[in-house]
Formats: C-alpha cells, sequence, structure tokens
C-alpha cells in the first residue's frame, strides 16, 4: 500500500512538473519578439521618377520699343492674353521730345562732321590734281634736260672720233703724242657719255616715283562711313520717336499671344532690350521638369513618359531635351514638347517614367534590409539552436551587398539561399542573438 502511495506521489510530481514546464515555457515564448519571415525571390526591379513641372510657351517672341523712354503706366501683366494692337503701356511725352531734342542735336553735329570731312576731301582732291600736274610738268622738263645732258656727251664722243680720223697718216701707227691723246679724249668721251645715260635713267626713275605716288590712291578711311551710318541710326530713331508722338505715347502689341514675361514698370525706363515676351499662339506649348542627380539615373534622352496637366487624363510623351543646369550642377533640366493644343503657360503637371530594370536572382522586401552606420548593409535571418527550453529560433545577421533597389524592392548579393528564412518585420526591437518566435504564415 505504501508503495502504491509512493508510485501515485511521484507521477502526480512529474505530472506537476511537466505543467509547470509547460506554463513557463509559453510564459517565456509570449514575451519572445514574433518576426514575419520572407524567402528570396527572382524578380525585376522596376524604377519609377515622378517629378513635377511647368508648361511654358513653346516660342516667346520679343516685344522690344525704343530705350530709354520712361514709362508712364503699364496695362498687362505676366498671363495676360492680348491681341494685336491692345495696349501695352504709355510713355511720357514730355521727356521724350526732350530725347527728340537731343538726337536731333545730335544729328546735326553728324552732318557738320560729315560736311567737313567732304570739304576737306575736295580740297585734298584739287591739290592731289595739282602735285601730280607739277610732277608731270617737273617730270618732262627734267627729261628734256637729261636727254640735253646725254646727247652733248655723245657728241663729245662724235667730235672725239672724228679728230682721231683726221689724225696725218705720218703721225698714225709710231706712237705719236698726239695720237695717244685724242684716243685719250675719246676714251673719256665715251665713259662721259656713259656717265650721262646712267645718271638720266636714274633721275628719271626717281621722277616718275614721283609722279606715281601723286596719282596713287589714298588709304581708305571708314571716319565718313560711321558718320553717315550714325545719322542714319538716328534719323531713323527720330522717325520712330514721331511715330509713338504722333500715337499719343501708346504701345500697343504687334502681335497676338499670351505675355510671359515684362521687362518695363510704371516710372522706369524701358529697356535697350525686349519690353515683353509673348508667347507664339501658333507654336505647342512646352513641359519643363527639373530632375535630381538620382533622377537622371532612371531617365534619359527620348524616353517615354506619362505627363498628367491638373484634372486632365494622362497624355504620352517623350523627353526631347536633357541638359544638367550651369547655375545648379547636380540638377537637370528636361523639356518635352506637347502636342498643339495641349497646355497652359504657367499650368503645373507631373511626369510619370517607369523603367524595369534588369531581372534580379536575389530580390527581398527593402524592409528587410539594414545598413550600418558605416553604410554596408545586412539582413537578419532565423535560425535554430538548442535552447534551455528545447528547440528555438535566434536572429542571424548575415552582410549582403545591394545590387539595385526601389522604393519596395532590393536586389541583394551574400551568403542567402532560397531556404533562408529572412526577417522582415518584428512586433518589437531585435537584434542579433535575440529569440524570437516565428509568426502563424
Amino acid at each position: 500500500m505504501k508503495k502504491k502511495r509512493i508510485a501515485w506521489g511521484l507521477a502526480l510530481f512529474l505530472v506537476l512538473m511537466w505543467l509547470c514546464t509547460l506554463i513557463s515555457k509559453s510564459i517565456y515564448a509570449s514575451r519572445l519578439p514574433m518576426v514575419t519571415t520572407c524567402r528570396t525571390d527572382s524578380k525585376y526591379i522596376e524604377h519609377v521618377v515622378e517629378a513635377e513641372g511647368i508648361v511654358e510657351a513653346g516660342a516667346k517672341l520679343p516685344v522690344t520699343v525704343l530705350g530709354g523712354l520712361r514709362v508712364t503706366e503699364v496695362f498687362v501683366q505676366t498671363g495676360d492674353r492680348v491681341e494685336e494692337g491692345d495696349l501695352l503701356f504709355t510713355v511720357d511725352l514730355e521727356d521724350m521730345k526732350k530725347i527728340m531734342a537731343d538726337q536731333e542735336l545730335a544729328c546735326q553735329k553728324t552732318q557738320l562732321q560729315i560736311d567737313a570731312i567732304l570739304h576737306n576731301r575736295e580740297l585734298a582732291q584739287e591739290k592731289k590734281a595739282l602735285d601730280e600736274a607739277r610732277a608731270r610738268e617737273d617730270y618732262d622738263a627734267l627729261a628734256r634736260y637729261q636727254d640735253t645732258l646725254v646727247g652733248r656727251a655723245a657728241e663729245d664722243v662724235v667730235q672725239a672720233e672724228k679728230a682721231l680720223e683726221e689724225l696725218p697718216d705720218e703721225s698714225r701707227g709710231n706712237g705719236s703724242e698726239e695720237e695717244e691723246l685724242l684716243k685719250r679724249q675719246l676714251q673719256a668721251a665715251a665713259y662721259a657719255e656713259a656717265d650721262a645715260k646712267w645718271n638720266r635713267d636714274n633721275t628719271m626713275k626717281d621722277a616718275g616715283r614721283r609722279v606715281e605716288d601723286t596719282v596713287s590712291e589714298e588709304d581708305e578711311d571708314a571716319t565718313l562711313a560711321v558718320y553717315r551710318a550714325e545719322l542714319a541710326g538716328t534719323q531713323e530713331k527720330l522717325a520712330a520717336y514721331q511715330e509713338i508722338l504722333d500715337g499719343e505715347g501708346k504701345i500697343t502689341a504687334p502681335l497676338s499671344g499670351m505675355i510671359t514675361d515684362v521687362y518695363v514698370q510704371t516710372g522706369g525706363r524701358v529697356p535697350d532690350t525686349a519690353s515683353f515676351l509673348v508667347a507664339d499662339s501658333d507654336a505647342p506649348c512646352q513641359f519643363r521638369v527639373t530632375l535630381t542627380k538620382e533622377d537622371k539615373t532612371y531617365v534619359n534622352l527620348n524616353d517615354d513618359v506619362k505627363l498628367k496637366l491638373g484634372d486632365r487624363r494622362e497624355i504620352n510623351a517623350s523627353i526631347d531635351y536633357l541638359a544638367e543646369n550651369e547655375n545648379a550642377p547636380g540638377t537637370f533640366t528636361a523639356l518635352l514638347r506637347l502636342p498643339e493644343d495641349t497646355g497652359t503657360p504657367g499650368q503645373s503637371g507631373t511626369i510619370t517614367c517607369a523603367k524595369a530594370g534588369e531581372k534580379r536572382p536575389c530580390c527581398i522586401p527593402l524592409l528587410a534590409l539594414h545598413e550600418n552606420p558605416g553604410g554596408s548593409s545586412y539582413v537578419y535571418v532565423v535560425s535554430e539552436r538548442e535552447g534551455i527550453l528545447g528547440m528555438e529560433y535566434y536572429v542571424a545577421e548575415i552582410n549582403v551587398s545591394v545590387a539595385d533597389k526601389n522604393d519596395k524592392l532590393a536586389a541583394v548579393e551574400g551568403a542567402l539561399s532560397e531556404e533562408s528564412r529572412i526577417i522582415q518585420s518584428a512586433d518589437k526591437e531585435i537584434q542579433k542573438g535575440d529569440v524570437v518566435r516565428l509568426a502563424e504564415p
């Protein structure tokens, strides 16, 4: 009987211990972080770029007015649509009359300078003609004189030859003193004739050059042409001022379109450049968008995109222009030509560009990817080991490198396999080595 009671007591103790262990294990397990896991998968990493932009005129035509006029009132602003002949602004007529008086005085001064140049040219031509006549007269007189000298030298040679020929026969051939004297005189006369000819040729060459100098053309002087161009420009301005004066100082639109830029203001002066820019209503609009350096990685020239303007349905478009901004390195401007009758300058919109990318063999949810402060990446996986209460799950860390990613998926490379149970989320903060429990699938 005693042995029976001992056996029942032992059985009761073992049952009690089993119940305590079970309760303790349940309590222990209930306090463990619960994690959800996933497996790697082969997928395409799609990249979607969304960027906001604005519609602008496809072509802007300048409206120019004479610079320097004082503006009294401006009647249009950016965004206004004008028709040809609509009033844009008015100018101060009294101020313009003063400008016209200054311009007229400038015309008179320029005309006096032109008249002076023409008069001086006339005097120079007369002097040139006189110098030429004198040079030719001197040339002719010098030629006659030089010919006379050469003629006299030639005559001396003839006389010397004649004297030698008239020498008596008895005085020839025996080396008489008279014969030797005549021979020397003939030689001297021949030398003198040669010298006279050489002197005549060189003297007349110099005289001919002096004549050529008087008839040669003078260097072209652009001063007269400059003054004439200046006078014509001033007279053209005066005609334009007069036209404005006749129109009572009202400046009107020369074409129809929408005002996109205004460069005049009340009380200011009209710039020498454009006063307004008007969108050409005949040219289709374009859409301008600024992209970041990261966006530029997935957006290229001629790429197809979806464009949504306001509440309108999406339309198909393409990147027609793409370049880095000089004033903001690292950002890029993209332009899209819009179909006719699409968009209004100033209207905002959004482009969407999707790229499927490459198919990657090892993809995981982006939530499962972690990054160290140094920039390296890792994932948590669930592993098994023997614990105090039997087999348990714990957190292991595996380093990976990121080949590509988007806002949902990451393509990684590392010691992962198809059987790896990658921790995607946890109801508590976890770290390497922590014991965890698995959420029911």
